[in-house]
């Protein structure tokens, strides 16, 4: 099969493009909108983009909340999700409007940053607080516009939780990561780790 993915007709049921790209990891992005009420949704299209000094991007189909907070105030949140934490962040991806605060809707507990405004998620072992530092538009090829942007921040501090530092190193599979992949309903966990050695 090939297919050109610009055409609007798709050769099978569903999008394949997220079925392809497995697992994503969800960046868990908490902001503060003016009012002061904090928002916190999972984005898929989330990863790191470079380590020293590190940099983190989350993609948004259309102006969603947490792409105008963190360019509004400058700062937002990433918390990974894990295993036990599934459920809340399946709540938080609601659609609701910006005076409902999703971490009120999943009852979950936030924890204040250190660096930042935005909280981290009270559970969740890993947070990064971040420091917005632009955003880039992705028109097409042709130049035609897309309503997809990447937002990009600056990580400037970073909370571990002790649990899962074993032997001076980070061991996440305690806590059972999640990740996305293809569908409306599809995700994956971290259940095995296993280890290869660098040519050289």
């Amino acid at each position: 099969m090939y297919f050109d993915p610009r055409d609007k007709e798709y050769p099978l049921k569903h999008d394949p493009l997220t079925s392809l790209v497995v697992p994503r990891p969800i960046g868990w992005i908490s902001t503060i909108n003016r009012a002061g009420v904090v928002n916190l949704a999972p984005y898929s299209f989330f990863n790191a983009v470079a380590s020293r000094p590190p940099f983190v991007m989350f993609s948004s189909a259309g102006r969603k909340h947490s792409q105008t907070n963190a360019e509004e105030s400058g700062e937002f949140v990433h918390s990974l999700t894990v295993w036990d934490l599934r459920e809340e962040m399946n709540i938080t991806s609601a659609d609701v409007g910006p005076d409902v605060s999703e971490p009120e809707l999943a009852h979950l507990e936030m924890a204040p940053s250190v660096a930042v405004k935005p909280p981290r998620v009270a559970r969740s072992p890993v947070a990064f607080e971040c420091k917005y530092v632009k955003t880039v538009d992705l028109p097409g090829a042709g130049g035609k516009p897309n309503p997809y942007s990447i937002v990009i921040g600056e990580v400037v501090g970073i909370y571990i939780s002790d649990e899962v530092i074993v032997d001076g190193k980070v061991d996440l599979s305690v806590r059972r990561p999640i990740a996305r992949l293809g569908g409306l309903d599809q995700y994956t966990s971290v259940d095995e780790i296993f280890k290869l050695r660098r040519p050289g």
